[in-house]
């Protein structure tokens, strides 16, 4: 084992990845070391957002990587293997869940994890990566303005044991990031691309040119998503230059 064979507990913390961050910068970690936590004051999603989680509620977790063998042109390829690894935990309690580009995990209309994902880059090289994830699990309210979060145990009626969920979870991501070494990234990109949120259906997108009707078509290897207008025009954005109309 690889991701998870070194799992690090902290009490609360600002952010896990920041936490990665700073242990990675002042010690030798071995690769697939784990920063855990039961609350963070200073979540981080994408772009700045916040990530609300409950004390003692969620998995909130960095993994620390080191994929040198990736080439940084096709980096977005570990948000992937992440994605992937989230929805074979889920779909061990759920029926189905998608993935909604770039980095979130959706069960129909609702999100039930976030993934922030930062890389240090040195002479065209990945140096290392911190993948970082929010999963709800046993919250049941939920108090800050995202409109539609959900966790595990309000779609399932359950609760529970969050060391045994982190276990599992782990090893889920532990096979795609060996997916990964051993190269088989166009296995990963078809298997991501079938499961994106709304993938090749009719939807509302808002980009700054103001609302249309499109249908993704796909994502390409540097994270930027292809989507076809039904006047006929298709257009490729990077991160935060589509809006997904809900």
């Amino acid at each position: 084992m690889i991701i998870g064979s070194n799992i690090l507990f902290f009490r609360n913390l600002p952010s896990t990845n920041t936490h990665a961050a700073l242990l990675l910068k002042n010690n030798d970690l071995p690769e697939g070391t784990i920063i855990y936590t039961n609350y963070q004051s200073e979540g981080r999603g994408y772009s700045g957002n916040q990530w609300e989680s409950e004390d003692g509620k969620n998995l909130l977790i960095s993994i620390v990587l080191f994929p040198s063998f990736i080439n940084p042109e096709v980096l977005f390829h570990i948000s992937m293997a992440v994605s992937l690894g989230i929805c074979d935990y889920l779909l061990k309690f759920i029926p189905d869940c998608s993935i909604k580009w770039p980095n979130d995990i959706y069960v129909k209309n609702d999100k039930i994890a976030g993934i922030l994902i930062e890389s240090s880059i040195i002479d065209n090289q990945i140096e290392s990566t911190i993948a970082g994830l929010g999963l709800n699990i046993n919250q049941k309210e939920f108090i800050s303005s995202a409109p539609n979060p959900i966790s595990l145990g309000l779609l399932t009626g359950q609760s529970y044991d969050l060391r045994f969920c982190l276990d599992k979870l782990v090893a889920d991501l532990d096979d795609r990031y060996k997916q990964l070494i051993k190269g088989e990234l166009r296995q990963i990109k078809e298997e991501y691309i079938s499961k994106l949120f709304r993938y090749n259906n009719w939807f509302k997108f808002k980009d700054c040119d103001g609302i249309y009707t499109g249908r993704i078509l796909t994502v390409n290897d540097n994270g930027r998503i292809k989507i076809n207008r039904k006047s006929g025009k298709t257009n490729e954005y990077d991160f935060k230059e589509v809006e997904f109309i809900l």
